[in-house]
């Protein structure tokens, strides 16, 4: 009876275990899924704030060439940029260059018809997205047709969502190879020979390097063309080991191969050196202390070694993604790069050396159950980690949105929030947590009682076993009371004594099976009876919930994480929807009065201008001329000129032409650029007599 209770104890364990692994899967696969359903087709990190023509512009001539403003640099390729014209066909030459700063241009071909001209260009941003997008503008007059295009594929379709996964997959993997072996080297150097956490650790870099190896090869169809049958263009691949991102890439598999080394010197000499420090401290003699040996001072240096090139590999690590995304862009890039690393580590430490204290809680063997001192240390270690975490984060989200605005208004200060949110939730189930691991070291009976409980099974089992062993290296029989043989007994014996020793031979066969199958079941129920005591301690149990629904939150919240890093951020999307705007407005009549004094002799006077409609393209314009008493002012020349300083546009300078007593009027007054424009007005009251009067005024 007793040997069914074990199996039927651990089958309940493990029961318990697997749906909770369960759980956490669906609830990984269901965050995946909402986040690939809600993410954008293409995630553009730079944004179009101006262009020349400008958006939706009429101009009187043909250009020579087409240039495009992005709020950040971007990289191009020939055919990035491409002009069609009102029948379809492409009219530049196809080479896009830099006009310095983060402009870029490309010349057209001459001779250009009248009609609605469309630009479309495709590039990707200095924080490694994919940007694309088009506008329009016309020469001489709007045609009635125009090119009709289809959404772009770039960043989106089942490559972006593979390029997804394998971004959230790369993430998970940094997490769990950083996280664990910092767990393990700082909090629980016995660790490093407990099978299941081993495995957690190998896992987080095979998930690693495997991502990054999909994610080199997905990146040129990913900025191309989005095409699954581009994944493996070896062209498009060598295209990419060219740009930053692709170098970012290969950086993390070169030290990806160093951390492979760091895994198998910690999972191996390492935890070799700790099993044999434990049979030392358990009083048997090893030999490891001969020949004058300091075992503890080369277990010191060992782990001071792993310390520090472990801590190398994965700042490494970290900054192969701070050097291609959004660190390495924006403002103050030189103060934010390294930011970025401390942030991704401490991000690392925190939820990877909590997966490893789930696995360590739910996983371990009896015989290795991590202590209160181990759980202790991690406490500490969580929580500065959280601190580094907290000041990194409320930089970067300075320098990401920049605003208010920005974060309640855009999409990325809204993840933001909801990341706030849940890390919130995370940091008060960590105190709980907390609360929890102080009460373990308040059970000391109960961690006696398993110890005893552990020993005095394994004794049991290894009692029967060497009596059992004992038994036939004597061949000693067993007894059997005499009341249980008869007559027929006799005749048995002594066949058997002259069969030799063929049955004896089967008969110790028999008895080794036995006594292995009843020391096997003795470790079982003294496991059993181990895994009992240390479940009903209430304060493991309250720890081991805590960090499960911590665990939980974390899953959530890395997949918030990856969305927000693949989302253009706050700061620069409001100064595109501010640029996108302003080039859209559409005012009315513009009229501004100037007053003027020419200083000579009847030299004052007020000159009204209006601009109609006061927008991108052509405008009508008339200046009106009056003396102090409102009557007509003939006089001999007015001159008007433009500028935009905020653009280096300008002067551009327009004579009317006199319409009558002063009247001057001007058509297709032409306005390439929406924004705060400078009005000169020049009068001339003589020969020798004039001004210029100058005023600020919106247009477009």
């Amino acid at each position: 009876m007793t040997q069914t209770i074990a199996p039927r104890a651990a089958a309940t364990t493990t029961g318990g275990v697997a749906f909770r692994v369960r759980v956490l899967l669906l609830l990984l696969l269901a965050v995946i899924g909402a986040v690939l359903a809600g993410a954008a087709p293409a995630s553009a990190h730079a944004a179009l704030t101006g262009s020349d023509p400008q958006q939706g512009a009429v101009v009187s001539r043909a250009p020579t060439q087409v240039s495009l403003t992005f709020s950040e640099q971007v990289a191009m390729s020939d055919g990035s940029v491409r002009v069609l014209d009102p029948k379809g066909k492409r009219v530049d030459t196809g080479k896009a260059t830099d006009l310095g700063g983060t402009t870029y241009g490309v010349k057209l071909h001459s001779g250009l018809p009248d009609g609605t001209f469309t630009v479309t260009y495709q590039v990707v941003s200095a924080d490694s997205h994919p940007v694309s997008g088009a506008f329009t503008f016309s020469v001489g007059a709007p045609s009635q047709t125009s090119v009709a295009l289809s959404d772009p594929a770039v960043g989106g379709g089942v490559v972006g969502a593979l390029y997804g996964v394998g971004r959230y997959v790369s993430y998970a993997g940094f997490i769990l190879l950083v996280g664990g072996a910092a767990f393990v080297l700082a909090c629980w150097q016995r660790g490093a020979g407990v099978r299941p956490v081993q495995r957690l650790v190998v896992s987080g870099w095979l998930a690693l390097t495997g991502a990054t190896l999909a994610l080199l090869l997905l990146r040129g169809s990913y900025v191309g063309s989005g095409k699954v049958g581009d994944i493996f263009d070896l062209t498009l691949l060598g295209q990419v080991l060219q740009t930053k991102s692709g170098a970012a890439l290969v950086s993390r598999l070169l030290l990806l191969a160093a951390g492979a080394l760091f895994i198998a010197v910690l999972f191996g000499a390492y935890a070799r050196r700790d099993e044999a420090d434990v049979t030392d401290a358990s009083g048997k003699d090893d030999g490891s202390d001969k020949g004058g040996v300091d075992v503890d001072a080369e277990k010191r240096d060992l782990t001071f070694g792993l310390a520090i090139g472990g801590a190398v590999v994965a700042a490494g690590l970290a900054a192969s993604w701070a050097m291609a995304e959004h660190a390495s862009t924006g403002i103050q890039a030189g103060l934010a790069m390294p930011v970025d690393v401390l942030h991704l580590l401490a991000v690392a430490v925190w939820l990877g050396g909590l997966s490893t204290l789930l696995v360590a809680l739910f996983r371990a063997p009896a015989e290795t159950q991590i202590d209160a001192v181990a759980v202790r240390r991690f406490s500490r270690l969580a929580f500065g980690s959280v601190t580094v975490l907290a000041a990194t984060g409320i930089y970067q989200s300075w320098r990401q949105v920049g605003s208010w605005s920005a974060l309640t208004g855009t999409w990325y200060g809204q993840l933001l929030l909801i990341k706030i949110g849940l890390v919130a939730v995370l940091v008060g189930i960590a105190w709980i947590s907390r609360r929890w691991t102080a009460q373990l070291s308040e059970a000391p009976r109960t961690k006696a009682m398993a110890t005893a409980g552990a020993k005095a099974g394994t004794t049991a089992g290894a009692t029967a076993g060497a009596t059992a062993l004992a038994e036939l290296r004597t061949k000693q029989p067993t007894k059997v009371p005499a009341n249980s043989r008869d007559s027929s007994s006799e005749g048995s014996d002594s066949r058997d004594a002259n069969s030799g020793g063929s049955n004896s031979a089967g008969s110790n066969s028999a008895n080794s099976r036995r006594a292995a199958q009843l020391a096997r079941q003795q470790a079982a129920v003294a496991t059993a009876r181990q895994k009992r005591l240390r479940d009903a301690d209430p304060a493991r149990a309250g720890l081991r919930r805590s960090v499960l629904a911590e665990a939980g939150v974390a899953v959530v919240l890395l997949a918030v994480t990856t969305v927000l890093t693949s989302t253009e951020p706050g700061r620069t999307e409001e100064a595109a929807q501010q640029a996108t705007s302003s080039s859209s407005q559409r005012s009315g009549p513009l009229s501004l009065k100037l007053p003027f004094d020419t200083g000579g002799q009847d030299g004052k006077g007020t000159a009204e201008v209006t601009l109609d409609p006061a927008r991108v393209g052509g405008n009508e314009m008339h200046v009106f001329v009056e003396r102090p008493n409102g009557k007509a002012f003939d006089v001999p020349e007015v001159k008007v000129a433009f500028t935009l300083a905020a653009k280096k546009i300008g002067p551009l300078p327009v004579t009317p032409d006199r319409i009558a007593t002063g009247h001057w009027s001007a058509i297709g007054v032409q306005i390439p650029m929406a924004g705060d424009w400078e009005i000169a007005v020049t009068v001339r009251t003589s020969d020798i007599d004039q001004t210029t009067v100058t005023k600020n005024a919106k247009i477009g």
